[in-house]
C-alpha cells in the first residue's frame, strides 16, 4: 500500500543556488544522492557532508578540475509512523493515533508483503526524473544508500547505452491478475532519459544496496548493468541480508566491492571516503577504468 503522494521540494534551494557557482577553470559534476527509506534529501544531506566536503576538495585539483554539485531530491512517498521498522508508539498512545501524526520519513516505493509489488514504484521514478531535469540533467553519476541504492543502480541501467529496449507495457489479464506489479507504467523510462538528455551516467556509487527480484524489473539488470558500479557493505548490517546486496553486485558488470567493519549507513571515515575518491577519480583520468 503506498503512501498518500505528498511530494516535498525536490532540492534544498540553497543547493540549488550553489549550482550555478562553478570556480573558473572548473567542470561541474553533477551526482544525484538518493537517501534510504525513511530518511528525506536535506538528511541525507546532512549525513553525508563531511563526504562531500572530502570529495570535492580531493577532484577540484588538476588534472581533475572537477567542481562536484550534490543533487538531494526527496522520494514522494511520506511513511507513516508506523510503516517505520522497530517504530514503538508512546504510552498510552495508539497506533491508528500516531499515524495522524506527520512525520518527515519518505520512501521511493512501499513494498506490499502481501503480494512483493513495489507500490509507487512508477512516481518514486518520475521523482527522480524531475530533479534531474530541474537540475538542467547531465548529471555524471548517481549514489544511492539502501533502497536508494537499490533505486540507484535501476536509473543507471535505464540511462545506458545502447537503450535497453522497454517491455511491454499492457501485459495479459492472466499475467497482470499472476503479478499485479507486471502492470507496470513504463513512462518513468524516457521521462529519466530526456531528463538526462539523454546521455548515460559515468559511475554508479551503492551503500547497503539491493538487487529488486521483481520479474517486471528483470529486464533492467538483464544483460548486466554496464556502467561501473562502486558497493559498500556493512559486515554488521542487520538491516540488509547480505545475500540481496550480493544479488545486486552480481548483476553489475565488473563491479568494485568494498566491505567496511560497521552496520547499515554510509561510511564517512576518511579512510573509506578516500576509497570512493580513488575509485571516482579514475572514471575521469583512465579512459579504460572509466568504461569498467
Amino acid at each position: 500500500m503506498s503512501a498518500p503522494a505528498t511530494t516535498p521540494a525536490s532540492q534544498d534551494p540553497k543547493e540549488a543556488s550553489s549550482a550555478s557557482k562553478i570556480p573558473k577553470g572548473k567542470t561541474e559534476m553533477k551526482i544525484l544522492m538518493l537517501h534510504g527509506y525513511t530518511q528525506s534529501g536535506p538528511l541525507f544531506s546532512s549525513k553525508t557532508k563531511a563526504l562531500a566536503k572530502l570529495l570535492a576538495k580531493a577532484v577540484s585539483p588538476a588534472p581533475f578540475n572537477l567542481h562536484p554539485t550534490f543533487l538531494f531530491p526527496t522520494a514522494p512517498h511520506r511513511l507513516r509512523p508506523s510503516d517505520i521498522p522497530g517504530y514503538v508508539p508512546p504510552e498510552g498512545v495508539t497506533a491508528e493515533d500516531a499515524d495522524d501524526d506527520v512525520s518527515d520519513s519518505w520512501a521511493w516505493f512501499r513494498k506490499d508483503e502481501a503480494t512483493g509489488a513495489y507500490r509507487g514504484f512508477e512516481q518514486g521514478m518520475h521523482a527522480i526524473a524531475t530533479a534531474i531535469a530541474d537540475a538542467g540533467g547531465d548529471v555524471d553519476g548517481v549514489c544511492g544508500f539502501s533502497q536508494g541504492g537499490a533505486v540507484a543502480a535501476l536509473v543507471a541501467s535505464a540511462l545506458e547505452h545502447p537503450h535497453r529496449d522497454l517491455p511491454p507495457s499492457r501485459p495479459s489479464e492472466a499475467a497482470a491478475a499472476a503479478e499485479p506489479e507486471a502492470a507496470a507504467d513504463w513512462s518513468w523510462v524516457p521521462a529519466l532519459r530526456k531528463a538526462n538528455n539523454n546521455k548515460p551516467l559515468r559511475f554508479c556509487v551503492i551503500y547497503s544496496g539491493f538487487y529488486a527480484p521483481l520479474d517486471s524489473l528483470r529486464w533492467l539488470y538483464d544483460p548486466p548493468i554496464a556502467t561501473p558500479t562502486l558497493h559498500f557493505l556493512g559486515s554488521l548490517d542487520t538491516v540488509v541480508e547480505e545475500s540481496r546486496s550480493k544479488g545486486l553486485v552480481e548483476r553489475c558488470k565488473d563491479p568494485t566491492v568494498i566491505v567496511h567493519p560497521g552496520g547499515h549507513y554510509v561510511p564517512v571515515a576518511k579512510d573509506w571516503a578516500m576509497a570512493l575518491v580513488g575509485w571516482l577519480r579514475q572514471r575521469y583520468v583512465d579512459p579504460e577504468a572509466a568504461s569498467k
